[in-house]
């Protein structure tokens, strides 16, 4: 089935019929005039007029101030000659596009003044011409009042629509980036070492296949199990890569506490609403850690975790009844904490660290709202 026939085009409506029919309306006033002379001088203003708009959108600094002056010089010669004000129209058009606050203001006032002068000598002249036209001389004052203000404001929205999409897009960027660079980082904690050590055990085996069999197979069986080893931790790095919901993780959390004979008090509470996934995936990963700080280093016999979420931000606090942190090279260097420190600082996130009866771990992030059609991850 055929299209039916379009009369306006979707993506631009009117406006660009009504500009034509504005730029083709001059003459009709123009050739009104019984006078040679004015009517050579009516084209040669329309034609001036055109060609000083067109210009004016490509000037730049003072020019913009000289041809907008120029062209409120011809639109105000042509409404006091010929009683044509509907030059209005492009200028009020063309200052609502610029720029600069202080020009646009200057300009809009000068445009304004021009306007209201004009047509006041148009009544004294031409009144009954003028009163034929006053539904048309109305909408045009609307318009040169009204119309800079609302193009103005349409495109200072349109460019911080622009900032924000680039915004958006440099987010994504380094999203990308710091998750290229977690999985670099846990691929060479995970298989750097145990790769290095199937090498050196696999060199001793080959070594000693012909002097020591029975430990050549010895060390063949302890490569075998190094590589199990690896891939369980593979296939658990990639699982985590998937994105794992806090309480998933708190599910994770319980049962290494009961395997460490660890006692767990919890506020029972670990559903988050409404937050982006990545944030919820670099919680669940902090708490991780932190439960694993507990369980390695803490020689704690009880676990305290509990999750808040707020208006203003998440907080979650891991505490334990250990031995605490005696120095803060470690806050720094080990236990994976500068790990969590970076995770937490890309989503604009803390982590406080507090050793006084044990060890607490204070990890805060804003609460933002995650947009209807947001998945990061």
């Amino acid at each position: 089935m055929k299209k039916r026939f379009a009369i306006f085009q979707k993506s631009t409506g009117i406006s660009p019929y009504i500009w034509a029919f504005l730029s083709i309306l001059p003459f009709y006033f123009i050739f009104q005039s019984s006078s040679t002379i004015e009517i050579i001088v009516g084209i040669i203003l329309t034609i001036l007029f055109f060609i000083t708009f067109r210009y004016a959108f490509l000037a730049k600094g003072w020019h913009v101030i000289v041809l907008t002056c120029i062209l409120i010089c011809i639109s105000f010669t042509s409404t006091y000659l010929f009683n044509y004000f509907y030059f209005s129209f492009y200028i009020a058009y063309f200052i609502g596009n610029i720029k600069v606050r202080l020009s646009f203001l200057t300009l809009y006032i000068i445009h304004l003044i021009g306007t209201a002068v004009s047509i006041n000598f148009s009544i004294v002249l031409h009144e009954d011409l003028l009163l034929k036209h006053l539904p048309f001389v109305i909408i045009s004052c609307l318009s040169v009042i009204f119309l800079p203000f609302s193009i103005y404001n349409r495109n200072e929205r349109g460019q911080l629509q622009e900032k924000l999409e680039d915004a958006n897009k440099r987010i994504s960027e380094l999203v990308k980036l710091e998750e290229r660079q977690r999985i670099a980082r846990d691929l060479h904690d995970i298989l750097g070492q145990k790769l290095s050590m199937i090498g050196l055990k696999s060199d001793l085996a080959r070594k000693l296949i012909n002097k020591d069999p029975e430990q050549a197979r010895n060390e063949m069986k302890d490569v075998q199990q190094t590589a199990r080893t690896t891939l369980n931790e593979v296939r658990k790095l990639v699982s985590e890569m998937r994105g794992i919901r806090l309480k998933e993780e708190m599910h994770h959390v319980r049962q290494i506490l009961k395997a460490a004979e660890i006692h767990l008090v919890s506020n029972d509470d670990f559903v988050l609403n409404n937050i982006p996934l990545l944030t919820e995936n670099i919680l669940s990963m902090c708490l991780k850690e932190a439960v694993t700080n507990v369980v390695r280093h803490s020689g704690a016999s009880t676990c305290f975790i509990s999750v808040k979420q707020t208006a203003n931000e998440i907080e979650i606090t891991v505490k334990d009844d250990g031995i605490g942190i005696v120095t803060n090279d470690k806050f720094t260097k080990g236990n994976g904490l500068a790990g969590m420190k970076e995770r937490l600082e890309f989503v604009n996130g803390s982590l406080d660290i507090i050793s006084q009866e044990g060890t607490t771990l204070l990890i805060k992030v804003p609460n933002v709202v995650k947009q209807a059609e947001e998945e990061l991850l």
